[in-house]
């Protein structure tokens, strides 16, 4: 977990990263919050980045939770507003941890970037079937991810061709325990706790399924939500080239959100 601090900060956001990358893709990011005044707290997920142990695998859903839970822990020290930001899978990560920690630790407001409710190109059936078969045999075995791109920015994508840390494959058990989470938001949608919510959409994704990210949406029963599609951009809304654009719709969110709380 890295920390960075302002001196006259306004509130802690706690961003949670999507599979297979880590923290340094979002250094723009933090430049910019900190800039606005916001400490940033992030790490990377089990299993990648900078972590231990075998890359693009685990064993349980559950680690990613304990790890969030962890984060938002240390932003509730600092006695300020806290903002989590969990995009794709990081978003999934986010719902899942929040449906099921204690309230005492629930930020102020919540940002999902492109969650992770669904998938827009899902394993064949004969795939997802043998899935099931190796996840008890050889949970460890690994195959390449196949993801489509994330973003139309070609420098972020040359960067990522030469980034190490870049996860490339990931486990037959880290597929199962995803596809179990994904069902497990649907299904619990209702144990969603009441807090701030903007979900931010790249409307040309390929990667996450947008109207699973639309249907869990509307069922989530909060006072305050609200959905924001943007017409033709990738998954990556953070990493796109109009990047600027959501950050500053996303902090005009934040802002208001937070003058409520005064």
């Amino acid at each position: 977990m890295w920390k960075w601090e302002v001196t006259e900060p306004k509130g802690v956001f706690v961003i949670v990263h999507g599979a297979g990358e880590h923290h340094v893709r979002y250094k723009w990011v933090v430049e910019r919050l900190n800039a606005l005044n916001y400490h940033v707290i992030m790490g990377d997920l089990p299993g990648q980045g900078k972590t231990e142990g075998p890359r693009g695998h685990i064993s349980s859903f559950d680690q990613y939770k304990g790890v969030v839970e962890k984060w938002l822990s240390k932003g509730r020290e600092y006695g300020l507003p806290v903002i989590l930001l969990g995009h794709s899978m990081g978003g999934l990560i986010s719902i899942c941890t929040l449906m099921s920690m204690k309230k005492n630790l629930f930020p102020d407001v919540v940002v999902l970037s492109s969650p992770c409710l669904g998938l827009a190109y899902p394993p064949s059936k004969s795939k997802r079937a043998l899935s099931h078969i190796l996840n008890v045999c050889v949970p460890q075995v690994r195959f390449p991810s196949g993801t489509n791109p994330g973003t139309r920015c070609e420098k972020m994508r040359m960067r990522d061709s030469q980034d190490p840390l870049m996860i490339k494959k990931v486990s037959v058990r880290w597929y199962r325990e995803l596809v179990k989470a994904m069902e497990m938001a649907h299904k619990g949608v209702s144990e969603f706790p009441n807090i701030p919510l903007l979900v931010t959409q790249g409307g040309d994704d390929l990667i996450v399924d947008k109207y699973m990210v639309q249907k869990w949406f509307k069922e989530v029963p909060l006072m305050d939500k609200y959905y924001k599609e943007w017409d033709q951009l990738y998954h990556e809304v953070l990493n796109e080239p109009e990047k600027e654009r959501v950050l500053a719709h996303i902090m005009g969110f934040v802002t208001i959100q937070l003058t409520m709380l005064k």
